[in-house]
């Protein structure tokens, strides 16, 4: 198969794949991958398959065909190739949960500095950067990525880039618990699909909408979560898109749980559950085990509630997944409180504290936690956050953690 029949396959794949005919369009391109000589091509497929790979959830496959196109690039020796098969193997990584590797991978592509096109995208790179450090609980790093992706979104006048960076900051916001920024960024994300967004992938749109529902669902405005949350669902069903339908199915079971209507909770969480574990998203797993073990605390159901931690732990540990491990310790005070088991209870208060100090999750002006309850934060341009009003209150001229962190042992 020569250059332009190439060309000419892998259009009609894309269009196939527009079409929503995902498996007619894989088989097109698996054909080009067997009986093209023309490496250029074979790069631009492996690319195709990775994608629709990533989108349906096979994250196993992705990561293969990954593999392939870096030795693809190696052939063909152009730095430009090279830095977006790093990548992507980066992006397999971030999928799998893998999040040191996912680091590693992208600092090689940032290490790299070929071309222009190289550094158009770094502002993906530093998303997927952000992603893992979000994963890991390395909040401040996280922070320090994503406003890089959007800085390289705005001089790059990248308005996909730019929604996407929306919707993992509104999972910053969520998870440090400032619901105003977590509803807000989701919300920017979706006025950009809406503004710019007419001949984008329809996935843009359901992205948005499901972090408007999670954000939703933390203010307790359930009616508007459930609502973002179908159509959010309605996409990912019509799509094919498997990662989405397991996150759409954790979110109806956390709003159920909201309502307290722990018996429709349950058959979601299970649904999530089991397209979570076929796609081997750990950390979806370790959310949908905090929705469980809630449940089970609703009804009183203590040692189902830990066995549910349990599995839950050993996971977020096996990820590094800091902010789990926080979260389990805390539901495992309540627990060991109301049980009064004063030695369990004292072990895990101690663990909970730990794991506030390593992640920084408190205030550097008046100490108090960060991400315990609703509370507006401000960043300031070191990626450091505090309390809005002790921002207000006291004004800084300086990060106070940064000099903290600058003054050495010997001088102290």
């Amino acid at each position: 198969m020569g250059q332009d029949q190439t060309k000419q396959q892998i259009e009609k794949g894309l269009h196939l794949y527009q079409s929503n005919q995902t498996e007619k369009a894989l088989r097109v391109w698996m054909r080009v991958l067997e009986k093209s000589a023309d490496p250029a091509g074979r790069f631009r497929v492996l690319g195709c398959l990775i994608t629709a790979h990533a989108e349906m959830g096979r994250y196993k496959d992705m990561l293969k065909f990954a593999v392939v196109q870096i030795d693809t690039a190696r052939e063909l020796e152009d730095p430009d190739y090279l830095t977006e098969s790093y990548l992507n193997l980066a992006r397999s990584n971030e999928k799998l949960c893998e999040f040191q590797k996912t680091i590693s991978y992208c600092k090689t592509c940032l290490n790299m500095q070929g071309t222009t096109v190289s550094l158009q995208l770094n502002g993906q790179v530093s998303l997927s950067m952000g992603n893992a450090f979000l994963g890991l609980s390395i909040f401040q790093k996280a922070l320090e990525c994503f406003e890089k992706a959007l800085r390289y979104a705005h001089n790059n006048d990248d308005k996909m880039l730019e929604c996407r960076v929306c919707c993992s900051l509104g999972n910053f916001y969520t998870q440090i618990k400032d619901y105003e920024k977590a509803l807000f960024f989701p919300c920017k994300a979706a006025e950009l699909v809406n503004d710019y967004g007419k001949g984008w992938s329809l996935k843009y749109r359901a992205m948005s909408q499901y972090h408007m529902a999670v954000a939703y669902r933390k203010l307790g405005r359930l009616a508007d979560a459930m609502d973002c949350c179908e159509e959010s669902m309605k996409i990912a069903l019509q799509h094919g898109d498997r990662p989405l339908q397991a996150l759409c199915l954790l979110c109806f079971a956390d709003i159920h749980r909201s309502r307290r209507d722990v018996q429709t909770a349950f058959p979601r969480y299970d649904s999530s559950m089991s397209i979570m574990t076929e796609i081997g998203n750990r950390l979806g797993l370790v959310q949908v085990l905090l929705g469980v073990t809630k449940c089970w605390m609703i009804q009183k159901e203590l040692d189902k509630a830990l066995e549910s931690i349990e599995k839950a732990q050993e996971l977020a540990e096996g990820l590094g997944n800091k902010l789990g491990l926080l979260k389990l310790h805390c539901l495992c005070e309540r627990i060991y409180r109301t049980k009064e088991q004063q030695r369990e209870l004292r072990d895990h208060v101690v663990k909970f504290h730990e794991c506030v100090e390593e992640m920084e999750l408190y205030c550097g002006m008046c100490g108090e936690s960060i991400g315990e309850k609703n509370n507006q934060l401000q960043a300031l341009p070191c990626s450091h956050f505090f309390h809005l009003k002790c921002l207000q209150t006291n004004g800084t001229r300086g990060c106070p953690n940064c000099r903290r962190l600058s003054v050495k042992p010997g001088y102290v």
